[in-house]
């Protein structure tokens, strides 16, 4: 356990070291709550259920720091490792893979939590954000919807060849993701075909799996079902696809 705290740790140095995964990371998704409730505001409406703008796109925000750090940070993160040969050299440790691939996890865990807690505090700074009471079921879907696209990440970064390579494709996957599945824009606002095409994407039911709870205090099962399935997948694929040099 000591050793793997140690390399939790030396994870998340590395990662703060790291000014352009930090701003994707952490700043990006406060950016856009920013910029969107300077635009639309926050004001509690009827036709809302009293809340206002800010507050029904706090799911959708939180989808995008889970989307971002298993997308775009993991494989590009692992990749690099990779190329620069510091996953063998770790591999032949008396270390053993298993709290070299925890401890990435664990971090991102960290950083995921940390984008989510600068979130809540942005909101409730700038707009007063209104936080729905006794949903505390928020937690286990974050860290599913986390887990989820965490597998993914480890999947990129061990079929693509180079970090550079895994950062492109991660970014052609991830952004069209983002602003299709309501985590950067509401769905409602868009087309119906459109939104039937959101509809097949793992971003999407993330977004919708916090929201319910976030809103209702519901789970929604096919968001549940298709998580987890995409969960499944990821473990299994990247069980046969993680390459260490």
């Amino acid at each position: 356990m000591k050793t793997f705290l140690k390399l939790t740790y030396m994870e998340l140095k590395l990662q703060l070291r790291e000014p352009l995964a930090l701003f994707f990371t952490l700043a990006f998704p406060v950016m856009v709550m920013v910029l969107f409730g300077l635009i639309f505001g926050n004001e509690s409406e009827e036709l809302l259920g009293g809340y206002g703008q800010v507050d029904l796109s706090v799911p959708g925000y939180i989808g995008m720091v889970i989307g971002t750090i298993g997308m775009l940070s993991i494989p590009t993160t692992l990749a690099n490792y990779r190329d620069l040969g510091i996953l063998r050299r770790l591999r032949a440790t008396p270390l053993g893979s298993r709290p070299v691939l925890w401890s990435q996890v664990a971090a991102q865990v960290l950083m995921t939590a940390a984008g989510i807690i600068l979130l809540f505090i942005a909101g409730l700074t700038i707009f007063d954000l209104r936080i729905p009471n006794g949903n505390l079921a928020i937690v286990p879907a974050i860290l599913l919807s986390a887990f989820s696209f965490f597998a993914v990440g480890f999947v990129l970064a061990g079929v693509m060849p180079t970090a550079r390579t895994a950062q492109a494709v991660g970014m052609a996957i991830f952004y069209p993701m983002l602003f299709l599945s309501g985590a950067a824009m509401p769905r409602y606002i868009m087309p119906d075909f459109v939104q039937q095409i959101a509809g097949l994407l793992p971003l999407t039911h993330v977004v919708i799996l916090v929201e319910d709870l976030w809103l209702k205090g519901i789970w929604n099962l096919t968001s549940v079902a298709v998580i987890a399935v995409v969960l499944i997948l990821g473990l299994v694929i990247s069980r046969f696809t993680f390459r260490w040099e």
